[in-house]
């Protein structure tokens, strides 16, 4: 069986989904250290953006490497390593909530959207996750960056001999 992602040495991440260069320096970095990015123990060593919140099961932050073309980018990660969304405690979903509406709220978000990655499938690809550790992204697309043929658009997947079609 092939690996997902065979220059990857670090279990916890998934090279092949990074999209900036300056993500990869810091993905490197990671794969060669061999842990966790969002495990609290780790997160401050790579992730330079201020904590927004720290709930029960949440850390709420600004996503250090945002995508292109949002006014917001808010990603929460789940406090305990785990990377399925079955291993959630229930009442993590209510944190979550609560967290994403007061900062919607703080900074007037029009509209958006919630999306959270979870899980891996060696073998066959990958579900768009950089980290195999749960989180959930809140992001408000900038409707005025985006051109009359485009939409925003997040990626829950891509085979394992997904190549990136170029830009037109």
């Amino acid at each position: 069986m092939k690996k997902d992602n065979p220059e990857n040495k670090n279990k916890n991440i998934i090279l092949a989904t990074v999209r900036r260069d300056d993500q990869a320096k810091v993905m490197g970095e990671i794969d060669q250290a061999g842990h966790c990015p969002f495990c609290q123990e780790n997160l401050l060593k790579y992730h330079k953006r201020p904590i927004i919140q720290k709930g029960k099961f949440w850390t709420l932050t600004e996503n250090q490497w945002p995508y292109e073309k949002v006014k917001h980018q808010l990603l929460a990660v789940y406090n305990t390593h785990i990377e399925h969304i079955k291993d959630t405690d229930p009442e993590a979903g209510r944190e979550l909530f609560e967290m994403f509406a007061s900062e919607a709220k703080k900074r007037n978000m029009r509209g958006g959207g919630i999306a959270i990655r979870f899980g891996s499938n060696p073998g066959h690809g990958n579900y768009g996750n950089s980290v195999l550790h749960l989180h959930a992204h809140l992001i408000e697309p900038d409707l005025d960056a985006l051109g009359e043929t485009e939409a925003w658009r997040f990626k829950f997947g891509q085979p394992e001999n997904y190549k990136k079609s170029p830009k037109s």
